[in-house]
């Protein structure tokens, strides 16, 4: 107990004990290259960034430059990148944890409830895919930042201290900015924000001049980092641009959905994780002291923003409730810190979480391994092709890309039949033609097949190719085919 109560007390002495209980938490997938299918791409692209490699020209994909330009330079740090971003991330989670205690005793939480809140945020990451470097586990820094500084707005309204929220809210619009420069999503939290800034700017008495103008600031600010982005792909020509525009704004509306039934398992398993924080959050609004309303209605209403933004793309993965940790935590705390009873119900479920997490996540590092041995020792004779799997492996093995479209699931699956510009099973059969010395895949889909696409793959893999290597991924297995030439 006295150590959760430390956490929020002296900032030094709290930001060590978060960033040793993150390292705890998380030292085990140190090193472990396949810990998620999204940061693995992350890292790929990044690292090509190097040698001259243009996202969406090179490497297709949705996410911002930002992201990108992110793991391009943590591939700067000692090492192939793989430690270097998960030990960044580490970092990134810890700060997180300590914006999170603090955020917490503006709301009045004790120190033990904002110090549980905080190693709470770390150990649920774990739960829900973000053991690695998922995006959030990134710009979560940037919204609780943000967030922290907006839960002082009705101080600053009571105040009518005009000066200080202009200043506030240009550095939260631009903290929100640089959110939405590595996943999109944050921009309706970097709405609230602003919003936020704007109702209590009016209610520090600011004429509406100045309210208009100082909104039209912050508009501006939370828009740099994408305008800059935008600015740059346009630079470089129509044809670039075009790609770049396509892949950010365009496709995403053009994805398939997902089966309703996958759909409502998705939630009632992130709904049952996140259960502890939904009980806790209600206690607190039941319990909200009148003082601390001003601050309660900021919190819950960053909830509200956070929610919407998890459910605007409508695919509900696991990780897409990563955002919901931040505001989630913070206004769990003050039930942590008051009923013994929250806190205990919510050391139970984490046990049984880390039990479940612990027995149904394998540490498939060594199959990644050795499939980009085989990769690796068949590369004089071209590029290989990762149809189904992991894009990692192109990295590991240190082997060139035959596709722009290099995120497995773009080519082999359903939900992106149609929403990539371009006719999916065309470029299979290109990279097919180009006779790619290895070809790995899955025997289980992790979702349903682009029939088109596999039934480009199918007879060529029987025909040309031989089956040399399978290795266990996850709840399935990774097929390493070998060009049957190259078998002889």
């Amino acid at each position: 107990m006295r150590t959760l109560s430390a956490v929020a007390r002296s900032p030094l002495p709290s930001a060590l004990l978060l960033l040793l209980v993150a390292v705890l938490l998380r030292a085990h997938d140190f090193g472990n290259p396949v810990i998620h299918v999204d940061e693995q791409y992350y890292l790929l692209v990044g690292d090509r960034m190097l040698n001259g490699a243009l996202p969406y020209v090179d490497f297709w994909d949705r996410k911002p430059l930002g992201l990108f330009l992110l793991f391009e330079a943590m591939r700067l740090l000692p090492g192939n990148g793989i430690l270097a971003y998960q030990w960044t991330a580490t970092l990134f989670a810890a700060a997180t944890a300590g914006l999170i205690a603090r955020s917490a005793r503006r709301l009045g939480a004790r120190p033990l409830g904002a110090g549980a809140a905080a190693i709470a945020y770390i150990l649920w990451l774990g739960f829900l895919s973000g053991r690695g470097g998922q995006s959030p586990v990134f710009y979560n820094l940037f919204t609780a930042a943000a967030g922290l500084a907006t839960l002082r707005l009705p101080g600053l309204a009571e105040r009518r201290d005009l000066r200080a929220i202009m200043v506030q809210g240009a550095a939260v619009c631009l903290l929100a900015g640089l959110a939405v420069q590595t996943k999109y999503t944050p921009v309706v939290e970097g709405a609230f924000f602003g919003l936020a800034h704007c109702w209590h700017l009016h209610r520090a008495g600011a004429r509406l001049p100045l309210l208009g103008s100082a909104a039209l600031g912050w508009a501006l600010l939370g828009l740099a980092p994408t305008l800059a982005a935008i600015a740059w792909y346009h630079a470089l020509g129509p044809e670039i641009f075009a790609r770049f525009w396509f892949s950010n704004f365009a496709s995403v509306a053009l994805r398939r959905g997902y089966p309703a039934a996958k759909i409502a398992g998705r939630l009632a398993g992130t709904a049952a994780q996140l259960s502890p924080f939904l009980v806790c959050a209600g206690l607190a609004w039941r319990w909200r002291p009148d003082e601390r309303r001003g601050e309660y209605g900021v919190a819950f209403g960053w909830l509200g923003a956070a929610l919407i933004g998890y459910a605007m793309i409508g695919a509900f993965f696991d990780h897409y409730a990563l955002p919901l940790l931040v505001p989630l935590a913070i206004v769990a705390a003050p039930a942590l810190g008051r009923s013994r009873a929250a806190l205990a119900g919510s050391v139970l479920a984490a046990a049984i979480l880390v039990a479940f997490h612990w027995e149904s996540e394998p540490d498939d590092r060594r199959s990644a391994q050795a499939t980009a041995a085989v990769m690796s020792a068949h590369a004089r004779a071209g590029c290989p092709y990762v149809f189904a799997g992991d894009s990692i492996l192109y990295h590991l093995s240190g082997t060139c890309v035959p596709t722009a479209y290099a995120f497995p699931s773009t080519l082999a699956y359903a939900a992106e039949q149609g929403a990539t510009g371009i006719d999916e099973a065309a470029e299979v059969r290109r990279i097919m033609a180009t006779r790619p010395p290895v070809v790995v895949t899955m025997d289980t889909p992790l979702a349903p097949w682009n029939r088109q696409s596999l039934a480009v793959m199918t007879p060529l893999l029987a025909r040309d190719y031989r089956l040399t290597l399978v290795e266990p991924r996850e709840n399935a297995h990774e097929l390493v085919y070998v060009r049957r030439d190259l078998t002889r």
